[in-house]
């Protein structure tokens, strides 16, 4: 972990100091930055000095004192920001996979077990369905069809209403019912026709058919030995997700207007403050490398073939 950041820290530091044609100073201060705010973020950051006397300045920022820099635009520092719009995308994220896995476990399942099917047709059918539905344009449709501003149907809460779970639970869970629905539909998709294919091949295996020789009951088979070794590809690829949407989930928050993570880097982009998209690239990569190394461990829970 220590070395994968070090690396993409480094990659990062070149990207935004060291390769921009444009003075980085500059880039920073925003288009209508004056001379004395570049000249003053020049000597704040360092950047009339070696290059690696900025690098150093920059990690050590970031070990010890978890510092993602200034941004100039907002006039606030990017730690700050990023931990003020943490909560919103942990909420999406886990009400998200929640969701989704209670709704590809069974499909998955049943699938599997009822191969060719008209019900495993029919499932696998409307999973690559969900599947092509880009979450921007699903998010929109359902805005339209669903919400209480502008939908026909006025069922859920609309874009823009999201409020943190320590001021109200219930409007809370009602805001982000409609992106949790939105954004766990490829998902929970995705997952039941991977886990299908999994289940598949491990119910072949030869110790499946020692389980049913001895008189085991066949949901005993199939769940306790069938779905426990099928879920390894789940697991690694639920670890990478998760850490993907820690980091942020740009489409799905910049349609319903979550300020989460995601929303602050769109809006960063659109302003080009360099700072804050600097620091929401850091900290979406430090999810995913946490999410690895939680995913590896994992392994060893779940499969029992697996020891270390």
């Amino acid at each position: 972990m220590g070395v994968l950041l070090l690396i993409i820290s480094a990659i990062t530091f070149l990207i935004f100091y060291a390769l921009p044609s444009t003075d980085p100073a500059q880039l920073r201060a925003g288009r209508s930055g004056s001379p004395e705010l570049i000249a003053s973020i020049r000597h704040n950051l360092g950047l009339d000095k070696p290059i690696y006397v900025q690098y150093y300045r920059y990690v050590k920022g970031i070990v010890l004192h978890f510092d993602f820099g200034f941004s100039y635009q907002t006039d606030a520092p990017v730690r700050q920001q990023i931990v003020d719009r943490l909560p919103a995308t942990i909420s999406l994220t886990v009400g998200a996979v929640i969701l989704w896995l209670t709704l590809a476990f069974p499909v998955g399942i049943v699938s599997a077990v009822k191969r060719r099917s008209l019900v495993d047709r029919a499932a696998m059918g409307g999973a690559l369905l969900a599947i092509s539905a880009p979450v921007y344009w699903l998010g929109l449709v359902a805005l339209y069809l669903f919400s209480n501003d502008i939908g026909q149907f006025k069922i859920f809460d609309g874009a823009g209403t999201y409020v943190p779970i320590s001021q109200n639970v219930g409007t809370w869970f009602s805001s982000l019912l409609l992106p949790w629905m939105v954004l766990a539909a490829s998902f929970a998709a995705f997952y039941a026709r991977l886990l299908r294919s999994s289940l598949t091949e491990v119910l072949h295996e030869d110790y499946i058919r020692t389980a049913r020789a001895k008189g085991l009951s066949e949901r005993t088979v199939i769940l306790r030995h069938g779905v426990r070794a099928a879920i390894l590809p789940l697991v690694t690829v639920l670890g990478l997700d998760i850490g993907i949407l820690l980091g942020g989930a740009i489409l799905t928050e910049s349609v319903f207007n979550i300020p989460g993570i995601g929303r602050l880097a769109y809006d960063a982009i659109k302003a080009s403050d360099y700072a804050t998209i600097q620091g929401t690239v850091l900290f979406g990569a430090f999810f995913i490398i946490v999410a690895n190394l939680i995913v590896d461990i994992a392994y060893a829970v779940v499969d029992p073939r697996v020891r270390y």
